[in-house]
């Protein structure tokens, strides 16, 4: 099915991508989910992007409350500093349109807790948690099913570990749909071929993480440049020195390429063959270099964004239009669930 959201009379086709703001993202969120936006919006320009900072699901687990508010103007800096063109974009942020929390609940009386206690990530931060589980916690992945399902988003780019929670939004929408008649549309997911799940440099077995207790194994997009060429290079790969790709027998240096690939657009073929007659140490150091001059870039551009009128202006412009998609969807819901006045 064709997206077709309707807003002041003019069709749009909308892709729909968020970043919780618990931290400031990662060299595996830019890879995997910034960079990749910027790509998309080349591709496809007939789409309009709909990009929020992802602040409701920031508070399902202990924060620090001034740290959020600073990480929620930060996040959507980096956005724009990442290269997203605001022809096409609309970014906001979700704690500013209500309507995120309001679905959030109707889907909450059509999910399952059977589904829900399936859920890997759910799984896994619940185990981390010291004291009791928050509720939230557990319904997050209805929250982000109100987050796609709002704006009859067609396509989502998420990551291999988001896949799981997409899969429940899509039977969320038919189930909506079988309950209570054609009301949302079906997102299909949209993995990148290259760089889709960043491992973290010191255990890559384990997805590069912001939360993570060795942050040397993390690069954070607003660390020092020198830092960041430090842990490229002290990365974890194992005891022989060939330059090969193989994700079972040799994670650490394929986890390398992967970013070499994403960040140079070589396939890991061609990586391969031009270090076929180098050691680890030459790759380490050229590819220390390829990460310090990307994020050098996107810092520089990030210092200018930070504290302008602009970034004001424009998540001001995408609320609006998201505001305006959102109150119109919620209507239809409520109104196909009998929340109206008979």
């Amino acid at each position: 099915m064709v997206l077709e959201s309707l807003l002041g009379g003019q069709i749009m086709k909308i892709i729909l991508s968020g970043i919780k703001p618990s931290g400031i993202p990662t060299l595996g969120n830019y890879i995997g989910a910034l960079k990749n936006f910027v790509s998309l919006q080349e591709e496809m320009k007939d789409f309009e992007f709909f990009v929020f900072v992802a602040d409701l699901h920031a508070i399902t687990v202990p924060h620090d409350v001034e740290e959020l508010r600073q990480n929620i103007r930060s996040v959507a800096a980096l956005y724009l500093a990442s290269g997203l063109s605001v022809d096409n974009l609309s970014l906001f942020v979700q704690s500013e349109v209500h309507e995120h929390a309001e679905l959030g609940y109707i889907l909450q009386t059509i999910s399952y807790m059977g589904e829900l206690e399936r859920m890997t990530q759910y799984k896994d931060k619940a185990k981390q948690q010291k004291s009791g589980i928050p509720a939230a916690l557990f319904n997050y992945p209805i929250l982000m099913a109100a987050d796609i399902l709002l704006y009859d988003a067609q396509y989502v780019p998420v990551g291999e570990d988001q896949k799981q929670h997409l899969e429940l939004t899509r039977n969320l929408a038919e189930r909506f749909n079988n309950r209570y008649g054609e009301t949302f549309v079906v997102p299909e997911v949209l993995v990148t071929k290259t760089g889709a799940k960043i491992m973290d440099l010191q255990d890559p077995l384990k997805k590069m993480d912001k939360s993570a207790n060795n942050e040397k194994g993390c690069i954070f997009l607003l660390e020092p440049i020198d830092t960041i060429k430090k842990k490229i290079k002290s990365s974890i790969t194992d005891s022989e020195s060939k330059i090969k790709y193989s994700k079972s027998r040799k994670p650490g240096i394929s986890n390398l390429i992967t970013i070499y690939s994403a960040l140079t657009g070589l396939t890991y073929t061609a990586i391969e063959k031009k270090y076929e007659n180098a050691g680890y140490g030459l790759f380490k150091n050229d590819l220390a270099d390829i990460v310090a001059n990307e994020i050098g870039i996107l810092q520089e551009k990030y210092h200018k964004i930070i504290n302008s009128k602009m970034l004001d202006d424009i998540l001001d412009m995408g609320k609006a239009k998201a505001q305006a998609i959102a109150q119109k969807k919620i209507r239809e819901v409520y109104n196909k669930v009998g929340l109206t006045r008979g």
